[in-house]
């Protein structure tokens, strides 16, 4: 899939972040703003994690059909998963927390279907945490290409008969909520190596999925990034509890990744060796469409449980004016004449 700029046919990304529903929800808005202004069927590659995947997957498995975005939203404004998945896998012996939130994706949104029935979208990562090795683990299909997953170190395998549902499961396996998902040889043969894998939420590594939009194998032009993730919030209330330090700790350290990831798209695309980059974070007031939106927006949770009309409306309306204004003003070209 590409689009024609100027008579040159162009590949567009998008990166879907974590941040629970409430990303998955800001990323809704901004798929619709992107089918609004004809380029949602124009993307070439989507990179995904975590609330992003639970997103990106969703429509993807649809995107064939109209209706492919109201399902999404249907979803985020009607379902919780997150409490009966933890309690699920707690309470029965033969299943643990991961593969409940696994049959939870699969019973309201993908129906057991496998990695091959992307197959009809674009190229989608779905992408994970590798704890065996600390690198990203990514589950990918669709574009025309194999259907695979593994990473560089380890290797990578077919993988047209794995379920989207666990996968989606591994990318969205916020610790310490969820355990991480174990993936043993006979599923993975470069496990093999080391006993087995488990794989954690793709955060851990990035949370906005910009590592695969940055390979030269994807060769993209233009990236949007949509980051719904946490921003970082001063605290006026300091605290010397160890848990508490812990948390700001990580949370400090989340800040500091994200805005290496930004600083690396800018370096690549100055220094000609990648795509112009378009990002926005959930907290931005630059294009919001109401004053208000980008403070509203921020301090919604990051759970996994049903959103509000009034959050579903702010999060979808914040997402689509934000990459509406981005696109204006570093890439008009792509809004045709």
């Amino acid at each position: 899939m590409s689009i024609q700029v100027k008579g040159v046919e162009k590949r567009i990304g998008l990166a879907l972040s974590g941040g629970g529903y409430r990303a998955a929800a800001f990323h809704l808005g901004v798929m619709q703003q992107l089918q609004a202004l004809g380029l949602l069927d124009k993307l070439d590659l989507l990179s995904c994690v975590s609330g992003g995947s639970i997103a990106g997957a969703t429509v993807a498995l649809n995107w064939g059909r109209a209706d492919k975005l109201d399902l999404l939203a249907q979803f985020l404004s009607t379902k919780s998963i997150a409490v009966s998945s933890v309690l699920g896998g707690v309470l029965d012996p033969f299943s643990s927390r991961i593969l409940k939130l696994a049959e939870s994706y699969d019973t309201h949104l993908y129906g057991k279907q496998k990695l091959s029935a992307l197959s009809g979208g674009p190229r989608i990562y779905l992408n994970a945490t590798n704890l065996a090795t600390g690198n990203l683990f990514f589950f990918v299909a669709g574009g025309g290409k194999p259907t695979e997953m593994g990473e560089h170190e380890m290797g990578v395998v077919m993988a047209d008969g794995f379920p989207i549902s666990q996968a989606v499961a591994a990318s969205s396996a916020f610790p310490p909520v969820f355990p991480p998902l174990r993936l043993d040889a006979n599923v993975y043969a470069p496990a093999a190596t080391t006993e087995y894998v488990t794989l954690s939420d793709g955060g851990v590594y990035d949370n906005m999925g910009v590592n695969p939009v940055l390979r030269d194998r994807n060769a993209l032009d233009y990236v949007i990034v949509s980051d719904g993730g946490k921003p970082f919030a001063i605290d006026n209330r300091p605290t010397e509890s160890g848990a508490i330090v812990l948390k700001e700790g990580l949370d400090i350290m989340m800040e500091q990744i994200r805005g290496l990831e930004f600083d690396r798209l800018q370096h690549r695309y100055l220094a000609g060796k990648g795509p112009k980059p378009m990002w926005f974070s959930i907290d931005s007031r630059i294009g919001e469409a109401q004053p208000g939106d980008a403070a509203f927006a921020s301090v919604i949770g990051t759970n996994l449980a049903k959103l509000s009309a009034e959050e579903m409306t702010v999060l979808t309306r914040h997402g689509g004016a934000l990459v509406k204004a981005r696109i204006s003003l570093y890439a008009p070209e792509l809004l045709g004449p």
